[in-house]
Order: structure tokens, then C-alpha cells, then sequence
């Protein structure tokens, strides 16, 4: 073979597609190349002829295997007597094949949690590892992993061992072809009836018993999929069944009460019936276990509703979370309330559903719930008004094959997250490398995703029956049917995520970047070139593919700690030990809401497959009108909106405030009180709350809670106060 003389070596193997050891075609990306011969050696002479040898040796093949590449740049290092790079490369190689081994040995991974691993027992802030049920749930995930990580693509499974991406749920999937969340048909369900193990449901007759059916339907969906559901639009779902026990009561009055006074006994009656039936829902939801040892991740949506059975089921909902769980009336962390904001309908004082409004804003101060939905907003970025599946990921608006819009029934397949802090590292400010390494973590992603496509595919309708046919996920398949008719031409989603583009700009242009317009736009451009990914690949394949912005409640600590491992404690980087979920402004600094808003609002239109932005406060019990003036500026920026105050609770002492964060949790200020049974610490997980004395969160999610400043000052509270005023008297000039 006559040898080849190029000024830039390994550029003519870039057209080569590379085999690698597990049998996955990818391309050859020269910049790994480059990486690990800068690792091995510092000569950059030699570093220039090891690159030769492996382009004399390679360019005339038809397919490289990796295997090849590994064997001739090993025999270069010996040939120029680089003896300690050839050990410390083959040393390398082997803690890699040495790491696969004990990810997916299934004893390996079951003793790190009978020793209490703490990022095993904490990973997920919804499970309560010290209960039977969980620990039995833990004890098949960790199984799961270890099997699931050998039946990925090798090229995706050692991708996700070694922090490039993040393939979510791996003690569910691929073991099972499960899905992930979905929006529940409650609407066909209930209109038609439902099995459930050897029970067949009927239609109800009361709203009591409809809410009933919704547990029973939540605590069977929620062991069927590894995510949340949700309920959307409850208000109108509901109406008809109140409109069941009004009926019987008017027919009750019809017999027993004067003719005057029917129609208040009627109402009175239903009333009661509502209150009692939302609380009825809220206490079982909170009191259910699912097979995956865990509270079933719920969203409840509801505020559309006009009429007065709407309006009453809308008050009941707030009335009963205001009041809190049991005598000692505690914050409900499920179900998540998610209530609907609509010009006309409740923005402004003059609008019928106003009060309820006023009614959400005083909830959203004492227990942070309900978080916003922008009616135009929504339907702007997502292309149809709905409720997000469990915490935030968002169906498109969708048309079935007879034009009909379809919501409810639909579901998402599951999520891989791209480490974008990772790639900024390990670009070292060269932009032009940053996107070489994109485009290759986005072939990974691709092949991890299509996996997931074709892996649920797999699953049988008998598998998960309430889901494929008794109607959850609004059709009702038979039991030979193929589960893919709810899936293809875009029915259902499947998700890229992605983390940390606050690192990434850090990386590039220093930790102020926020009001530097070139680190904005750099910002938003990689936000777009992911959600052009998507497209593509949705193109080519009849399924969704959505960008979606990933929570990482626990990934925010493992992406960080594998890269404190590569790189080093990168300052305002990695050493912080967490990284910035998605799209969303430094947490330890402290922009006015309206600065911190308007900052994130470009991202969702490219990552409505996913989003949510919250605010920081302060105790606002006392100025319910500041938060309302946030609440009406951000109707017209963004879609999706929590509020985060401090609503923690001291049973010992009294104190109602905020509680201290600690290098061991959290404690009472006042009293020194940290027991979780004689206190209420409640903190914006990620998209939804949790209580971390309780279910103790990861480190690096740990530290980004102790780490959030507040967003609203006491002098902006007056500002905004002011603004208030000003909005009212322009409310009145406009009456006038």
C-alpha cells in the first residue's frame, strides 16, 4: 500500500463508515482520534505520524472496524516507542470493557443498593426506599439495568455508562416494552366502562363514584408505564356526572321540598357532593401505591369550565388543596395542579371566572400548586390546547384520519438525553469542534431512540390491557392487535432531551453570559438545531420525535459527577456539582421575574415536546396581588408557568416560612426542628414538588435547591403592586 500524504491526516477516513464492536455502522469522527492521542502523547510531531499510520492503514478499507482502529494505533504507539501511552491506552480500554462488565452484572448492581447506595435508594424523589413495596420495586430495577443495558445497541449502552447521553428509565425499558406517560381517555372510559382484572366497570351514575373510578384507573395505569398521567380538562370531565346527583336531588326536592326553595336545596346538595368527591379523589391518589412503589405521578388540569357545576368542581379542587392533608394539614405533593388561564374567560377582574382566578392565586401562595397554563400560549407552541403528561412533556396537536383533533388517549415512548455540558468541555471553545461532536451524540441519540420505537413496538395489548383495550389510550384493541396503530403516523411522541445550556454558553463566554445577545443567540441556535433533528427524523420515520426539556431530577447530579470525573471542577461548570436543567437562567443568581422570563421564553418553540419555567419568591401570603402581576405579564410570553414560595411547616414550634437548608437536609429556623414527622418541607423538585425530609433528593439536586436565589424582592413586590393598581383602573376607565 503506497503511503498517503495529507495535510490534514484523518480527514480522508471521515467517508468511511466504521463497524463497531457490537455490530452498530457509524461514521469516523477524527476528532476521538485526536482526543486520545492528546491524552497518550504531547509531541505534536508524533502525534502528526500516529495519525498517518492510521490513515496508510486504513483509507484503502471499505468498512473500519473499531476493533482495526484499536490494534493499529496500538502497534503505532510501540513502533515509536511510546511504550507507556501503549499500557496507559490499553489500561484505558480495559477499564472501559471493566465497567461494562459490572454495569451489567445484575449481583453488581444489587449490591449497591442493599448497601444503600445513596444515587440508587434517592434517585427518584417520589419513591420512599425504607417501604417493602419500593425496595421490592428497586431490587427488579436494578436487575432491569444491568439486563437492559446488555439488550441496548452497544454503541447506546456504553454512550449512557459513559455520561454522553442518558437513556431515562432503565430499571423499566427496555426490559419491557412499556411507555412512558400518557394523557388518560378518561372521557371514553367513563362514558363507556372499563375492565380492570376480573371486574368489569360500569359507566357511573354520581360524580362520587366517577371520581372513584378515576383512582382505580390512575393506580392501574400508573403500574402499566414507567411515567406520569394526567387528567385533562377534570372540570368538564367531571360537569356530567355532578349534572347526575343534581338530577336526583331535584327529583328528591320534587317530592320532599316547597317549590321555592328546590332549586337551593338542589344546588346545596350537589355542592356538597362535588366537595366531597374532588377530596375523596385527592386522598386516594395521595394514599395509592403503584406496583412501582410509588405514589402515581397524577396532573390534574381544569379551569375552561363555565357552567356552575364547572365552576364549583373548579373551586372544590382549590378549596381542598388550600386546606391541606389531615389534622396537621400538610401540602399534597400529588396530584399536580395545573389550572388554565384564558383571556375572557378568567385573566382580567371583568371576566366571568375571574374569582376563580383570585381563588388559584391564594393556593399558589400557601401550597405553590396550581402551576399556569396559557390557553393562546399553548395552543401557539404545541399546536392544540392540552394538559402536559404528568410533569411536563407536551403532545402535539394531532388530527385523527377523520380530521377529528385527539388529545386524550395518546402517550409518549420514552426519552434519551443528550449531555450538552459534556460536548462544550470537550470542544475547548473551538465551536466548529462543538458541532462535530453534536452531530455525532445526535447519531447515538437516533439510534437509541429508533431502538425505543421499535422495543415498544413489541408489547402486546394483553400486556397492558386497561392501556390497550379497555381504553386509556383511546382505542380499544384487541388482543392480536398491533400496538403500533397507536403509535405511528405521529399519534404518539418519542423524545429527545437535552440539559445544561446555562454550562454550555458558560463554557464559551464566561458565567455572565445571560445579557451577552451573541450567547443568547448561541443559546437558542443549538435549541434549534435539536429541535431540526427532531423534524428530520420524524420525517424519515412517521413517528413524532419531539425535543423535550428534560427535568434531570437525578441526571443533573450524574451528568455533573461523570464530569467532574473527566474534566475536572470546571469553574461555574462542573464544580458546582449539578447542572441547570434545560433552557432555564442561573438559579444563583437573581433576575426579576419578568428579566428571568423573558430570557427563557424563545426556547420552548423549539422544545414544545417539553418545558416549564418557574419563578422564585419569597412568603406571599401576604401580597397575592404581586404574583398576580407576574401571572398576567407572563400570559402573553409563556406557556407554562410555577410559582416556588416558601410554604414549609414547623409542627413543633409554629413556624411557617422557609426552612434552612443543611448539609443533611433541611431544618425549622426558629427551632432546630428537622424531623419529617413534625415537619412540612415542600420544594420544586424539578417540574413537580416533593418533600426531601421525607424522600431525601440526590446530592446534585440537592445542592441546586440550597442553590436557588429568589426572583422577587420586596421593592419589586411593590412595583408590582403598582402595576396591579394601574390594571385595575384601567379595568374601570374601560367599564366607564
Amino acid at each position: 500500500m503506497e503511503n498517503v500524504q495529507i495535510t490534514n491526516p484523518l480527514a480522508i477516513l471521515k467517508l468511511l463508515p466504521v463497524q463497531k464492536r457490537g455490530g452498530a455502522m457509524t461514521q469516523f469522527y477524527p476528532y476521538k482520534i485526536v482526543f486520545v492521542l492528546h491524552k497518550l502523547v504531547s509531541d505534536e510531531d508524533l502525534i502528526n505520524e500516529i495519525e498517518h499510520d492510521l490513515v496508510n492503514a486504513l483509507h484503502d478499507l471499505e468498512t473500519i472496524p473499531t476493533a482495526e482502529i484499536h490494534r493499529v494505533l496500538h502497534n503505532s504507539l510501540l513502533k515509536h516507542d511510546q511504550m507507556e501511552a501503549a499500557d496507559a491506552y490499553e489500561a484505558y480500554f480495559k477499564h472501559d470493557q471493566d465497567q461494562f462488565a459490572a454495569a451489567t452484572s445484575v449481583e453488581a448492581r444489587i449490591q449497591r443498593l442493599f448497601s444503600r447506595d445513596a444515587d440508587v435508594v434517592h434517585e427518584n424523589a417520589n419513591k420512599d426506599s425504607h417501604v417493602f413495596n419500593t425496595q421490592r420495586d428497586l431490587e427488579a430495577g436494578a436487575a432491569s439495568r444491568a439486563i437492559g443495558l446488555k439488550m441496548l445497541p452497544d454503541i447506546v449502552a456504553k454512550a449512557h455508562l459513559r455520561g454522553d447521553i442518558h437513556w431515562h428509565d432503565l430499571d423499566y425499558s427496555p426490559v419491557t416494552p412499556e411507555t412512558n406517560c400518557c394523557l388518560i381517555d378518561f372521557d371514553e372510559m367513563l362514558a363507556h366502562g372499563f375492565k380492570i382484572g376480573n371486574a368489569w366497570v360500569s359507566s357511573p351514575h354520581s360524580i362520587q363514584t366517577a371520581t372513584a373510578q378515576m383512582s382505580q384507573i390512575i393506580a392501574n395505569v400508573a403500574s402499566l408505564q414507567y411515567g406520569g398521567c394526567s387528567a385533562n380538562r377534570v372540570d368538564q370531565l367531571l360537569a356530567p356526572y355532578a349534572q347526575l346527583n343534581y338530577d336526583k336531588h331535584m327529583a328528591d326536592a320534587e317530592q320532599w321540598v316547597a317549590e321555592d326553595k328546590r332549586e337551593d336545596y338542589a344546588r346545596q346538595k350537589t355542592q356538597k357532593d362535588i366537595y366531597d368527591a374532588m377530596q375523596a379523589l385527592e386522598y386516594e391518589i395521595n394514599t395509592l401505591y403503584s406496583s412501582q412503589g410509588q405514589t402515581p405521578f397524577t396532573t390534574v388540569n381544569f379551569g375552561l369550565g363555565t357552567s356552575w357545576i364547572e365552576r364549583e368542581i373548579q373551586r372544590a379542587i382549590l378549596q381542598i388543596r388550600i386546606k391541606g392533608l389531615g389534622k396537621e394539614h400538610r401540602t399534597a405533593i400529588f396530584p399536580k395542579l395545573i389550572f388554565t388561564v384564558k383571556r375572557g374567560l378568567n385573566l382580567n377582574p371583568q371576566d366571568p371566572n375571574y374569582d376563580i382566578k383570585q381563588l388559584a392565586i391564594e393556593c399558589s401562595t400557601k401550597r405553590m400548586y396550581p402551576d399556569l397554563l396559557m390557553y393562546d400560549k399553548i395552543k401557539s407552541l404545541t399546536g392544540s390546547f392540552k394538559t402536559p403528561m404528568g410533569c411536563r412533556s407536551f403532545l402535539q396537536g394531532w388530527k385523527d384520519e377523520n380530521g377529528v383533533e385527539v388529545n386524550s388517549g395518546r402517550m409518549n415512548l420514552g426519552v434519551v438525553t443528550v449531555n450538552l455540558p459534556r460536548i462544550a468541555l470537550s470542544a475547548h471553545g473551538d465551536k466548529k469542534l462543538f458541532w462535530d461532536i453534536f452531530e455525532e451524540r445526535m447519531a447515538v441519540c437516533h439510534t437509541a431512540l429508533a431502538y425505543r420505537i421499535e422495543r415498544t413496538k413489541e408489547a402486546k395489548p394483553e400486556n397492558a390491557p386497561l392501556l390497550y383495550m379497555y381504553g386509556a389510550f383511546g382505542k380499544r384493541l384487541k388482543a392480536d392487535d398491533d400496538v403500533d396503530e397507536l403509535f405511528k403516523n405521529e399519534r404518539a411522541t418519542i423524545s429527545l432531551g437535552y440539559i445544561g445550556i446555562y454550562e454550555v454558553c458558560t463554557t464559551f463566554y464566561g458565567p455572565k453570559w445571560e445579557h451577552n445577545p451573541e450567547a443568547h443567540d448561541f443559546a437558542e441556535k443549538i435549541v434549534a438545531a435539536l429541535r431540526e433533528k427532531c423534524n428530520q427524523w420524524a420525517k424519515d420515520s412517521g413517528y413524532h420525535y419531539s425535543l423535550y426539556s428534560t427535568p434531570a431530577e437525578s441526571l443533573t447530579d450524574t451528568f455533573a459527577k461523570d464530569d467532574i470525573e473527566k474534566f475536572g471542577r470546571v469553574a461555574d461548570v462542573t464544580d458546582k456539582e449539578y447542572y441547570t436543567n434545560s433552557f432555564h437562567y442561573d438559579v444563583r443568581k437573581h433576575p426579576s421575574p419578568f428579566e428571568k422570563l423573558t430570557f427563557e421564553e424563545v426556547f420552548p418553540k423549539y422544545a414544545s415536546g417539553g418545558f416549564i419555567h418557574y419563578c422564585e419568591y419569597p412568603n406571599l401570603k401576604q401580597n397575592p396581588k404581586a404574583l398576580e402581576a407576574v401571572w398576567d405579564w407572563a400570559y402573553d410570553h409563556v406557556g407554562y408557568l410555577g410559582t416556588n414560595t416558601s410554604i414549609d411547616q414547623c409542627f413543633k414550634c409554629g413556624f411557617k416560612g422557609e426552612f434552612k437548608a443543611t448539609s443533611k437536609g433541611f431544618e425549622c429556623p426558629q427551632c432546630g426542628n428537622h424531623d419529617p414527622q413534625y415537619c412540612d418541607v415542600v420544594k420544586r423538585t424539578c417540574g413537580y414538588l416533593g418533600n426531601p425530609q421525607q424522600r431525601p433528593m440526590v446530592h446534585g439536586r440537592h445542592i441546586e435547591i440550597t442553590s436557588r436565589k429568589k426572583n422577587m424582592t420586596s421593592e419589586m413586590i411593590k412595583h408590582a403592586a403598582a402595576y396591579e393598581r394601574t390594571k385595575q383602573s384601567d379595568t374601570q376607565r374601560m367599564a366607564r
